[in-house]
């Protein structure tokens, strides 16, 4: 592998790139430029330093360098030179490359609303490191809080504050929270489980300006009295950075448009992570960021014209604490998001268990014996079974109970619960794709603990959902230390339990 690479953003597509270069080794050179300050860091695990769960060394991104990689953060790239190949940087720098990545993310979209340009200091937006520091300064000093969006990360934001002692209040202008993922009911029992940690929700209005001055600031809405607080955080949704790529002529949509092997309409520009439109899709998510730095990195070192991306499933967690909540697939029916072969003309199973004084919902949606969608709300034992099986397309048990409400009849086992009827091929961490053979792999070569098999395999260093999935693995090696062949011997002792089951 030789020539130079520039990679522009260092972020966590960025940063997982340059990782996954370094380890394949060769003389390429390969330069990052990164507009933040700070080193890379885990953007996803803001909301848990927000929350006061963490502190900043926490968040920061371990990742392998060598001498031949140079990180160059606080310099902000400016334009792209196609005809010249190469970048120009703010502080007037040139770099020249052979092959250009961009990772440059996406932007917290600020609402067009009155009062809002400039930002007040009282309104910051929820999306980078030093949102988080501006979020945390004001909080010190605040008793009451707003928070516009009752999106995932909205509630995140919400839930954090909280817990820090905030009154806080999300306004949301559809009706239900979450509404890309949940349907309205799961959206009424999750404010119902909010009001229960202290976290207001105001559904169904929209905002229609902002007012801000020494004694605090106010949301105007559409219906009803302004709110008043003394900080408004925006959780109002991102947009692909965008604007190199379109200034310098590449072919951008809603993100910067890039084919199966991630390479723009410039074949020696690629680009990867949330800036990146894949298949008419943008991401958005860790994982995928992370699988698309991948295959550019195989590209780059001649791995074969066979590398292609290839998307996943989506699923959605709630990181909050109080909150335990998974959504996943298509719960419209329309089957776009179900893994596995296609579904064929079935008839579609709908099953719903609600407990609202217990906080705890759940829908299956199910054509052909498989799952096409699922939305898990509350304590639910099954959680990690339903997320497997709609991973892997596999058959779910005859009886439905066991999924809907937890109870266990052992066609599919916890990771936390009993590893041991896991098949290897089994997927512990989404984020990272480690499945539980590379976990016993890794502790039979020397990692025996938790903590040893994260650093090992990168497993629960994404959005952190399967580090309880991580330590029960590790519990069970440890107790057990299987020989060889117990994750096939889990396999066939799984394969059994479906069929006793069915």
């Amino acid at each position: 592998m030789t020539g130079r690479t520039v990679v522009v953003g260092y972020g966590m597509a960025g940063a997982r790139l340059v990782a996954e270069l370094h380890a394949r080794g060769g003389d390429r050179r390969i330069t990052v430029l990164g507009a933040e300050p700070h080193r890379a860091y885990n953007r996803i695990m803001l909301s848990t330093l927000l929350a006061g769960k963490i502190d900043e060394p926490d968040v920061e991104l371990v990742e392998a360098v060598g001498p031949a990689v140079d990180v160059r953060t606080g310099t902000p790239v400016t334009a792209i030179d196609r005809d010249a190949r190469e970048v120009r940087t703010a502080d007037g720098g040139r770099h020249g490359y052979d092959h250009l990545v961009l990772a440059t993310g996406s932007r917290a979209v600020v609402p067009p609303l009155p009062g809002l340009d400039p930002l007040p200091a009282r309104v910051i937006p929820f999306r980078t490191l030093a949102d988080c520091r501006r979020i945390l300064a004001a909080a010190r000093d605040a008793g009451r809080a707003l928070v516009l969006g009752g999106g995932l990360l909205g509630l995140e934001a919400a839930r954090g504050l909280a817990a820090r002692g905030l009154d806080v209040t999300v306004v949301h202008p559809v009706g239900h929270l979450m509404d890309r993922q949940l349907d309205p009911a799961a959206g009424t029992v999750l404010a119902g489980t909010l009001a229960g940690l202290g976290v207001r929700v105001r559904l169904g209005v929209t905002a229609t300006g902002v007012t801000a001055d020494a004694d605090g600031v106010r949301l105007h809405l559409d219906a009803g009295a302004p709110l008043a607080a003394d900080l408004l955080v925006l959780c109002c949704g991102v947009r692909p950075d965008t604007a190199l790529a379109r200034a310098a002529g590449l072919a951008v949509d809603r993100g910067v448009v890039v084919d199966d092997r991630m390479r723009t309409s410039d074949r020696r520009i690629s680009a990867i992570g949330d800036c990146a439109q894949h298949g008419g899709t943008l991401t958005g998510l860790v994982a995928p960021a992370w699988a698309q730095a991948r295959v550019v990195a195989d590209v780059l070192t001649g791995a074969g014209p066979l590398v292609r991306y290839r998307p996943r499933p989506v699923v959605t967690r709630l990181k909050a604490a109080g909150i335990d909540l998974a959504a996943m697939g298509d719960m419209a029916g329309s089957g776009r998001d179900a893994p596995g072969p296609p579904a064929g003309g079935g008839a579609v199973e709908e099953l719903t268990f609600t407990d609202p004084a217990r906080g705890t919902y759940a829908r299956l949606r199910i054509r052909d014996e498989r799952l096409t969608g699922a939305i898990l709300l509350g304590d639910n034992p099954a959680v990690g079974t339903v997320v497997q099986l709609f991973d892997r397309g596999a058959p779910v048990p005859a009886d439905r109970r066991s999924l809907l409400l937890g109870r266990a009849v052992g066609a599919v086992a916890e990771p936390t619960a009993s590893p041991a009827l896991m098949p290897d091929a089994a997927t512990v961490c989404r984020c990272n794709d480690v499945t539980k053979g590379a976990l016993v792999a890794c502790w039979r070569a020397g990692a025996r603990s938790a903590a040893a098999l994260s650093a090992a395999t990168r497993a629960a260093t994404g959005c952190g959902s399967c580090r309880d999935a991580v330590a029960g693995i590790a519990g069970w090696l440890a107790e057990a230390d299987p020989p060889a062949g117990a994750g096939e011997r889990g396999a066939r002792t799984e394969r059994e339990a479906v069929e006793v089951a069915s």
